[in-house]
């Protein structure tokens, strides 16, 4: 059984007990969080999808931790004018482990 959950802007196929690393939530480590908003799901071989979601599907999770990716250098070059900037980002992640299916 998995299903297709959107979070963050991002579409992520999760399964019960899964780690994912999705986008940064507002949610203290070791609460619960329900994510709604579900596109489809696999049950028994048979896979139901929503327009634009699944009607009266939930997928529970737990909030493990939060942390930042590895750093990319954002580096701006003009030749022959001078211009060079270099930026760094950390992009800020929550790392959810899925622990059901309501389906």
């Amino acid at each position: 059984m998995y299903a297709i959950i959107e979070t963050g802007g991002k579409q992520y196929k999760v399964q019960e007990g899964d780690v994912v690393f999705i986008e940064k939530l507002v949610a203290e480590a070791g609460t619960a969080v329900t994510f709604d908003k579900v596109l489809a799901v696999s049950k028994e071989g048979s896979v139901t999808f929503g327009s634009p979601v699944v009607n009266a599907v939930s997928v529970s999770a737990k909030v493990l931790s939060h942390g930042k990716d590895k750093k990319i250098i954002v580096f701006k070059y003009k030749p022959k004018k001078g211009y060079r900037k270099k930026q760094g980002h950390r992009q800020p992640y929550t790392k959810v482990q899925i622990e059901k299916i309501n389906a």
